[in-house]
């Protein structure tokens, strides 16, 4: 079948795709319906890529992302609500206000399945509502409703009393405090500890008076082989079931990897001073299961990551590495009942977890080197609790670090811009790389800035050898990036099954061929992934224009300048000189130019000859 073929003339339906897109327009007070076209779905899948494609097909260069201008998205893909393992995901994305780049970020929620359910592969939020807004969407009707009761509550509180309305499975997005107050860092949240969108969507979401988004849809997905997707859908879900390790993942879910991490020395400790943390077994996966209550998981998951334990307030709090490497090991608490409580919190506030535990381990590093005036000693949970609360309302030294560790490095000064630890000014999130040269690349390369989600490349450098820095490490980062920030950000499915449990990539093609009719090899669906990261680079380099230059893919310098002094690997750093050999080999095999800039044959290469035509106005592009 070919990719137009399976347009049906009239209706405009897509077996996979619904064709439809949800245009919301706050400042109005409108909705319409927008059909895309077939070249669309197939160029771009869904997810980040039609989320890519619209910001830069309608955002004008140089906007304010705090600005009505600024345009939120909120997509599915393909696979998403069908009944196939994990695929209960959504991407939230805008540019940034942390950045000033690209922004998504995906969570897992009822939202994704039900907007889904009712007709839409995408919602497009623009504009500014006069007073706090929830928007409704059910099926072919869209409300705008008052929120001014919700303003000001926590993203739990708003999400509860917005559930008791619309039922326990409504797709319910909320924002915190956090985002309310415009903290550059503020996310999305749904469903008690669902979060996504560390580059301050959640901060996007408040600029426009947008508390919540509520979704209620009934109509079925249709398929294009309903009963091969069905059939493939319960021989998958029995698959992962085999898998060697799906009975311990679903004893500690990600947890596991801090005891991995400590013993490899890649524990972010102290903020990336070190690799290893003295307390780390009182923070990892054994202690978890200890305190565990319960379990929690995204829609269409049979696999559910979601540790439940009971925080220092009795309260529940859902637990994965990142938050308690970031809120433990990073900022010196050892104490994971006292972890759990900070990540509920941050959680209620609407605050990204991985970045408030950098910018509260920069914060303990300035105070301890007298640059602040604030007392707030390592390991100090009473003070990290008050600061959190800070940073949401902006209150003191809160409301320096909620405009992020970049603003806050420049701020404070000294010589603190040397250990603040960002890409772009996305704070990194939970792995050190004193001795891991492939992910500093990763992180150093991501579409967003220093996130590990796009290609987590780390468990296979330790197994492959540390010290080097050559052409199969890119390589590897690169086949990551086209699959993890690539094929399962546009499907939208979870990476977890594959990455964790050995789930086979091979089922994929079959699932997407049922659903769409679409035969797909995975050389085609690396293309779309190429085009799509391309396309976002193209995005940060018209924002940036001549202040683009190879610096902007260079991880911190703490990493290259201070030897970790601790554990196995004592006395390692990066080498400068080799990371930026292996950075260049980067922009060669992606076909960039030495700048890190898409050069015109590679973007006629990937279809974007229109991307060369409105690029070429802000640089000089090679051929």
């Amino acid at each position: 079948m070919s990719y137009m073929q399976f347009l049906v003339e009239g209706d405009m339906h897509m077996y996979g795709w619904n064709g439809k897109f949800l245009r919301v327009n706050l400042t109005k007070q409108k909705a319409a319906v927008w059909e895309y076209d077939a070249d669309m779905a197939k160029n771009f899948l869904g997810g980040r890529g039609f989320a890519a494609k619209i910001l830069w097909d309608e955002l004008k260069p140089g906007t304010d992302p705090l600005s009505q201008d600024n345009k939120l998205i909120f997509a599915v893909g393909p696979l998403t609500g069908f009944p196939l393992p994990s695929s209960g995901k959504l991407v939230v994305a805008a540019k940034s206000p942390l950045t000033g780049g690209y922004g998504d970020g995906n969570l897992g929620s009822h939202a994704a399945v039900q907007m889904r359910k009712a007709g839409y592969d995408a919602i497009i939020v623009e504009g500014r509502a006069e007073k706090p807004t929830a928007l409704l969407v059910q099926d072919n009707d869209t409300q705008f409703l008052n929120a001014e009761e919700l303003w000001g509550l926590s993203s739990f509180e708003a999400e509860d009393k917005l559930r008791d309305v619309y039922g326990p499975t409504a797709g319910i997005l909320t924002i915190g405090p956090a985002g309310e107050n415009l903290v550059k860092f503020a996310n999305v949240v749904s469903q008690g500890g669902r979060a996504g969108g560390r580059p301050g969507i959640g901060a996007v979401m408040g600029s426009k008076n947008l508390k919540a988004v509520v979704i209620v849809g009934v109509h079925e997905l249709k398929a294009a082989n309903p009963k091969e997707l069905k059939d493939l859908g319960a021989e998958a879900y029995r698959e992962i079931l085999t898998k060697p390790n799906y009975a311990f993942w679903k004893r500690q879910g990600t947890m596991s990897t801090l005891e991995w991490s400590q013993e490899n020395s890649v524990l972010p400790t102290c903020n990336y001073k070190e690799g290893v943390f003295d307390e780390a077994d009182s923070i990892g996966g054994f202690a978890m299961e200890k305190i565990k209550s319960s379990q929690r998981g995204c829609p269409n998951c049979n696999m559910t990551c979601g540790n439940v334990v009971k925080d220092a307030d009795g309260e529940e709090s859902e637990l994965d590495y990142e938050n308690v490497a970031m809120l433990g090991a990073n900022i010196g608490v050892g104490d994971l009942e006292k972890v759990a409580a900070l990540n509920r919190l941050a959680d209620s506030l609407g605050l990204d977890t991985i970045s408030l535990g950098n910018v509260i381990g920069f914060a303990m590093e300035a105070s301890e080197k007298k640059l602040i005036k604030e007392k707030i000693a390592w390991g100090d949970y009473k003070t990290a609790r008050a600061l959190t609360k800070d940073i949401a309302y902006k209150r003191g030294l809160g409301g320096v670090l909620a405009e992020g560790v970049r603003f806050a490095s420049e701020k404070i000064g000294g010589d603190s811009n040397q250990w603040a630890m960002h890409v772009k000014g996305l704070e990194v999130s939970g792995y050190d790389c004193h001795a891991a040269p492939a992910m500093a690349l990763s992180y150093a390369t991501c579409a967003l800035g220093a996130h590990h989600k796009d290609a987590w490349v780390i468990s296979w450098e330790v197994k492959a050898g540390r010290e080097g820095y050559g052409e199969e490490k890119v390589d590897k980062v690169i086949e990551l990036q086209r699959l993890r920030g690539g094929f399962f950000e546009f499907a939208t499915a979870c990476r977890l099954p594959w990455v964790e449990v050995g789930f086979e990539l091979d089922w994929y093609p079959k699932f997407l061929k049922a659903a769409t009719g679409l035969e797909m090899t995975w050389d085609d669906l690396h293309i779309i992934a190429d085009r799509v990261y391309t396309l976002i680079r193209a995005f940060w380099v018209r924002e940036f224009g001549k202040a683009w230059t190879k610096e902007m893919d260079v991880p911190p310098a703490r990493w290259f300048k201070e030897p970790l002094t601790k554990g196995a690997l004592k006395g390692a750093k990066l080498d400068r000189e080799k990371y930026e050999a292996m950075l260049q080999t980067y922009y060669r095999k992606r076909g960039w130019d030495e700048r890190g800039i898409p050069t015109k044959s590679t973007l006629a290469k990937l279809g974007l000859k229109d991307v060369a035509g409105e690029l070429k106005k802000k640089v000089e592009l090679k051929s």
